[in-house]
């Protein structure tokens, strides 16, 4: 459904700025819009719209100016924010370094429905849910509207408890913000106590779901395992903007189960094919289900967290499911091309530069530079496949840049300088192991390593691992009714029992703890 906005309370902020700046605001024909208001001391009031900027005034910010918002709003806590009563406006404060408040972020808050309904029925599934994505984007907007949703509107109503650092979920004030329905609010006496009321609010209000906006410490991350493990649905946010980024944060590592390095036994690193040591997840994935939110419109979502991990530390990435707001709803869609039948990623010749032998069975030894790519990926690429490749550390000793999509669009004058200094540019897509064999198998010819079937079965056999593991389904990556039938076959063979589920397509095995 359509977003309908409930409320903003815009007019409660402007009455806290000076006469001046609210009558500049007034003025402006898409008020509604507004984001943010920027008042530093010495520098013009600045209104700040979606793509756009507008000055509010000819003459600079003074002390007086900045005093009357300081007067008029609640008390700054020790993250410099202060708010507005009953509203979700956040006033952050800029400190000199004697402590003098020099600048002020005046953010508008918005109470709107709806938002969440992309994403209903994850949060209704009982399931601990983790939201990611880059400031701004509408995270804390999704929080608050999943402690509404949860208790008020679902047939039996859930008991859900906000854990409320900065009050910018359920408000300033001791009176929560009705954009919060009928949750429970914790307020936290200092950011650094998070940590504790969450473990409080378990111990004291017996919650069946606690909302907490940013986890970003390691005691945080301990407490929400804490939490989980006692049966309660946990729904936050955490820094970072994709799963590989949170992945490789070792302070967050543990919300996704956490990495540790493994030695495998001989037969199980032939069975795998690998090297002996390995990366491995060392416990359950504190939130069941992750969501990486992309703009306000547009979400990847990861329903088996447990299994993303497995595949990212096997070289492995998993299609999300992505869902698109659009005017009557949202539609689902999916990634272009499964892992297992994922082609070697293009190597793009943007000049006229060439390495000599860049066909298949080259001889020449590639002395490659990474740009935005992780070094650690690619020697263990290099390593697995055993090419005559190395990395080099600057690009004075290398013969060809390697990097990825992204960094092309952003930094595309860097890679034309590298570019012009003799190095030949390849693109992956995205910066993983399987894009990195996937270009040195193309760059030395060599053949690919077995099958669409093998591939499957292989992903079969690591399903069962789980499944013996854990005891939980595992849901495998969508197949042929041929591959499929195989699947079954081996899954019998080793004691479990499976079923299909899905669209055509899309249709895939699932794992099952018991034959049946």
């Amino acid at each position: 459904m359509p977003e309908t906005e409930i409320t903003s309370d815009l007019e409660l902020l402007l009455e806290v700025v000076p006469t001046a700046i609210r009558e500049a605001l007034e003025n402006e024909t898409h008020l509604d819009d507004l984001i943010e208001l920027i008042m530093d001391l010495g520098r013009r009031p600045e209104a700040r719209f979606p793509g756009r900027s507008v000055f509010l005034a000819d003459d600079a910010m003074d002390r007086a100016g900045l005093d009357h918002v300081v007067d008029r709003v609640g008390a700054f806590t020790g993250d410099n924010r202060a708010g507005i009563e009953r509203t979700l406006h956040r006033i952050s404060a800029m400190r000199n370094r004697r402590g003098l408040i020099i600048g002020l972020t005046c953010r508008v808050g918005r109470a709107v429905l709806g938002t969440v309904d992309i994403l209903r029925d994850v949060i209704e599934s009982g399931k601990s849910l983790l939201l990611i994505g880059p400031p701004g984007i509408g995270k804390t907007t999704l929080l608050r509207e999943s402690a509404r949703v949860l208790s008020t509107e679902l047939a039996e109503a859930r008991r859900v408890i906000v854990v409320d650092t900065s009050n910018e979920i359920g408000g300033d004030g001791d009176i929560s913000h009705p954009g919060i329905g009928k949750a429970r609010r914790m307020q936290v006496p200092a950011p650094e106590l998070q940590h504790a009321v969450m473990v409080e609010a378990v111990e004291n209000h017996m919650p069946e779901v606690i909302v907490i906006d940013e986890i970003g410490t390691e005691a945080e991350a301990l407490a929400a395992r804490t939490i989980a493990e006692r049966g309660v649905q946990l729904i936050a946010t955490a820094h970072g903007s994709s799963l590989d980024n949170l992945l490789m944060n070792p302070t967050l590592s543990d919300l996704l189960g956490g990495i540790h390095a493994v030695t495998l036994g001989d037969d199980e690193a032939r069975r795998r094919r690998t090297q002996k040591t390995v990366l491995e997840r060392k416990a359950p994935p504190t939130f069941e289900m992750l969501v990486e939110i992309h703009t306000r419109d547009r979400f990847s979502v990861y329903l088996d967290t447990a299994s993303v991990v497995d595949a990212f530390l096997r070289g492995r990435t998993v299609q999300p499911e992505i869902r698109i707001r659009d005017s009557e709803g949202y539609r689902v869609v999916r990634e272009e091309v499964p892992v297992a039948a994922e082609e070697p990623p293009p190597i793009r010749r943007r000049g006229r530069r060439s390495l000599g032998n860049g066909g298949p069975g080259r001889s020449k030894a590639l002395r490659i530079f990474p740009y935005g790519v992780s070094r650690d990926r690619l020697q263990r690429a290099i390593d697995e496949l055993k090419v005559p490749a190395t990395i080099s550390k600057t690009p004075h000793d290398a013969n060809l840049v390697l990097t990825v999509k992204a960094h092309e669009k952003r930094q595309p004058r860097a890679l034309l300088e590298l570019e012009e200094r003799g190095l030949q540019p390849a693109v992956l897509r995205s910066n993983t192991l399987t894009q990195m064999k996937g270009y040195l198998t193309a760059a030395f010819g060599l053949e690919k390593h077995g099958d669409v079937e093998e591939e499957a079965l292989r992903e079969t056999r690591e399903g069962v691992d789980r499944v013996l593991s854990y005891g939980k389904p595992v849901e495998l990556s969508p197949q042929s009714s041929q591959v499929r039938r195989l699947q079954h076959l081996l899954v019998e063979e080793l004691g479990l029992g499976s079923r299909s589920k899905g669209e055509m397509l899309w249709r895939r095995v699932t794992v099952l703890p018991t034959r049946g």
